[in-house]
């Protein structure tokens, strides 16, 4: 298993390479599967995530063709409607097959979910969704079994659904199936992410009809059928933020370069509460600073809100800031384990109920730490950046599963890491 070695107290200078969103990337891949035409996508990152996703929809029986900068998808001959446990048990956009099988075909079986053990993630308002619009779904024996082949058509019927809660996987899933459906379909409460809106354009770019992106309330109109279609996957804004919040803690100046800054509002404004400088243009944000950090308060919520994928990565910019931050977790009831790890390296955090205190300004010291998911990883890693002398950290795997080359990127911004078995 791999490990991170990272020696401390380093600064960071120069531009870094924003890639591919993988929150945009695994939506969009899946929905190859609506067509019998071939998708062709840029842009995509290179992450442990998108493989599994590639070797999900090959056994099922997508074709897929790799060439320098794109990747061609094409599910004309499809061999299998089921994603089994051994393909989606680390990972748990595999749920995301369900929406877009159920709909071109009229049926689907996929395995319950995993992926991070950041807290409970039901899937009870995708079958809900789904079952709105006239399918058939049991669980049996860890597995999703859903059919519409009761239906006229086998085609799912548009319906207007009520989301008891923002989820943005199940807003994904339930504009898949309805862009086939028969009729109209309107989600309310749906999420708002960038994220999800990208997955819109690429389905509006294959033929469906859609109406209400990045607003809570999206209208489907279903169509017969979708056609091929090219599409570059937008940026990774929790990358890019990781990198800025990287800059700020270790007192240097970073350029994020192929970013759009429109969508990373939030996570600036909390930059620009801590003391930085921040400049942008439309397609970088530099970032600037003294190492003279406040402390600042946060609370995570649904875009536009604060990212949670961002929590891990500020609590560990307030162990260092002048003050006391509170980050409050609304979003995953066990998304807190990294505060432990950072605990090890010096760091003084209280935690009371879903809310982190973090008393700043103390000096972090190396040690050997483990990740415990995917965005606990890259806030050990910030600490590591800043602390006294060397850290280990243990079960990076969690890291490639949503950040491309990064010891590669962080070392040619002057930091140093290195990756050991």
């Amino acid at each position: 298993m791999d490990k991170l070695l990272i020696q401390g107290q380093t600064t960071l200078f120069g531009n870094v390479d924003i890639s591919g969103a993988k929150n945009a990337a695994l939506p969009i891949l899946m929905c190859s599967l609506l067509s019998g035409d071939s998708i062709e996508l840029s842009n995509l990152p290179d992450l442990h995530d998108i493989k599994t996703t590639k070797k999900l929809l090959q056994a099922i029986g997508v074709e897929i063709s790799e060439a320098k900068d794109s990747v061609l998808l094409c599910a004309k001959n499809i061999t299998s409607y089921e994603a089994p446990y051994e393909m989606v048990k680390t990972m748990r956009a595999s749920i995301l097959v369900l929406g877009p099988l159920l709909s071109r075909f009229g049926q689907a079986r996929v395995s319950m979910p995993g992926g991070c053990a950041i807290g409970s993630r039901p899937v009870d308002i995708h079958i809900k969704g789904l079952e709105t619009m006239g399918a058939i779904i049991k669980i049996n024996h860890g597995y999703i079994d859903a059919s519409s082949t009761h239906l006229p058509g086998n085609r799912l019927q548009g319906a207007k659904i009520f989301m008891d809660q923002v989820t943005v996987t199940g807003t994904e899933n339930l504009m898949m199936a309805a862009v086939l459906a028969k009729g109209e379909t309107i989600l309310h409460n749906a999420a708002r992410e960038p994220e999800i809106v990208d997955l819109g354009i690429c389905l509006k770019k294959m033929g469906a009809k859609i109406e209400g992106l990045g607003s809570d309330r999206i209208v489907i109109e279903g169509v017969s059928n979708l056609h091929a279609a090219k599409h570059t996957i937008m940026f990774d804004r929790i990358e890019a933020g990781t990198y800025l919040i990287a800059a700020a803690m270790t007192g240097g100046k970073v350029t994020c370069r192929n970013v759009d800054p429109t969508k990373m509002e939030a996570i600036v404004q909390k930059l620009l509460e801590c003391g930085v400088d921040i400049e942008s243009d439309k397609t970088s944000i530099t970032i600037k600073s003294n190492k003279k950090l406040k402390a600042v308060n946060i609370t995570t919520a649904p875009y536009p809100g604060f990212p949670t994928d961002m929590q891990a990565q500020f609590m560990a910019l307030n162990t260092i800031a002048d003050g006391v931050g509170e980050i409050t977790e609304s979003i995953f009831e066990n998304r807190f384990m990294h505060v432990q790890e950072l605990q090890r390296m010096g760091a003084v955090i209280d935690i009371k109920h879903n809310t982190a205190i973090i008393r700043g300004g103390e000096s972090l010291e190396g040690a050997n730490v483990m990740a415990t998911d995917l965005r606990a990883s890259a806030g050990l890693v910030l600490a590591a950046l800043v602390a006294k002398g060397n850290t280990q950290i243990d079960r990076i795997y969690h890291l490639d599963r949503g950040y491309e080359d990064l010891e590669s990127k962080f070392n040619k911004l002057g930091a140093n890491i290195k990756r050991t078995s």
